[in-house]
């Protein structure tokens, strides 16, 4: 089992605390460089992506660069070059390429006739030339993948998602595309509609025609499919993929009680049990340790491991405040977002945290760039 220790308290700060193996001597070598979006404390604050460099040895933490963006940004995805994509969450408008000093070098529109918006997340394929968008028709409300050239951003084609409310997308070390369809139907305005017709899938699309070539669906209706990632399975094992939920029903108590994590195993989707801890929400995922995962649930302040070998439960990993966004760090550890700064999980590492440098509400995900620390 994961042994945890209670490591940080505050009062009236509204931090808690976060949990990581005792007796371990801390990994504080390096800076690292986290692509993130936020805003200011205030619901009107305006939205922003940007760098953040964090020092665990000082501890500190610095804004290297922000941009000021139109609308909520949601997706992130680093570039080896330093840069970093962004796309704004439904029914977004804008796609931007942010340089390693901060420039914006290219922002794009859906497609140039406004037959699309944007779903809030860009992924590029194995060899780099492509990228692949979720993103909505506005005509039929059906769901699409915007085919577009790395370079430019510029759409050159657009597949069918065979669902509706397409959100997050990956592509598998084969080059297949995988994408979740949230199900979940909305009107021009976002706003949720119909609930009860509700049509959530994972999809496994051919990565150069886009053609079908399985859809999975979770036992439950009301069961959203949002996020995806695969996780670090041991050596020799095929990794299994992790798909965040967020329940969907009518009653209130059956909500809190739904579970928030399905597992895909190339072959079956399948939801482990007794998962109520988790309150019938995850707002971000990550992989970690032993082939597992991490979920975040901001509303009841807590992240959780789910590990193969422990398959029907979870354990409580961190007890923050706004527990949100995560990332990998080190080797089946996390970093999570917070309501007053960063904090880090580890099986074999003592924990850390490191305040924010003012302010600061972060979105769903932040990403780091491959080799961070």
């Amino acid at each position: 089992m994961v042994k945890r220790r209670l490591f940080l308290s505050a009062t009236g700060a509204g931090l808690f605390g976060l949990f990581g193996h005792a007796h371990a001597r801390p990994d504080n070598s390096g800076t690292l460089a986290i692509g993130a979006a936020w805003r200011g404390p205030a619901e009107s604050d305006a939205h922003q992506v940007g760098v953040l460099e964090v020092d665990w040895s000082a501890p500190a933490l610095r804004v290297r660069h922000a941009v000021a963006v139109p609308s909520r940004p949601h997706g992130l995805l680093p570039e080896p070059d330093g840069a970093l994509l962004a796309v704004a969450l439904r029914p977004g408008r804008w796609l931007m390429r942010i340089d390693g000093d901060g420039r914006v070098v290219a922002q794009v529109a859906p497609d140039d006739a406004g037959r699309t918006t944007f779903g809030g997340h860009v992924v590029a394929s194995r060899d780099g030339r492509w990228l692949y968008t979720t993103e909505t028709d506005v005509g039929d409300r059906r769901g699409r993948i915007g085919v577009r050239d790395a370079r430019t951003l510029r759409k050159v084609d657009q597949w069918p998602t065979h669902g509706v409310e397409p959100h997050q997308l990956l592509v598998a070390a084969d080059g297949r595309l995988l994408v979740a369809n949230g199900g979940i139907h909305r009107d021009a305005d976002d706003r949720k509609r119909d609930l009860d017709r509700m049509d959530s899938s994972l999809v496994c699309l051919d990565g150069h025609s886009g053609a079908l070539l399985g859809q999975w669906r979770a036992p439950d209706p009301r069961l959203s499919i949002r996020h995806i990632v695969f996780g670090m399975p041991a050596e020799g094992a095929a990794p299994l993929l992790g798909l965040a939920l967020q329940a969907e029903h009518d009653d209130p108590a059956r909500r809190a009680e739904a579970p928030a994590l399905a597992i895909w195993d190339g072959t079956s989707l399948a939801v482990p049990a007794r998962q109520a801890a988790a309150a019938g929400y995850a707002g971000d995922i990550a992989a970690a340790v032993d082939g597992g995962f991490v979920i975040s649930n901001a509303f009841t302040n807590r992240a959780w491991l789910w590990r193969p070998d422990h398959a029907d439960g979870l354990t409580e990993v961190a007890h923050l405040q706004r527990a949100y966004a995560l990332a990998p760090w080190h080797n089946g550890g996390v970093i999570v977002a917070a309501a007053r700064g960063v904090g880090r999980w580890h099986p074999t590492q003592p924990p850390a945290m490191v305040p924010w440098p003012a302010p600061m509400a972060l979105d769903n995900h932040w990403v780091t760039w491959p080799g961070g620390t």
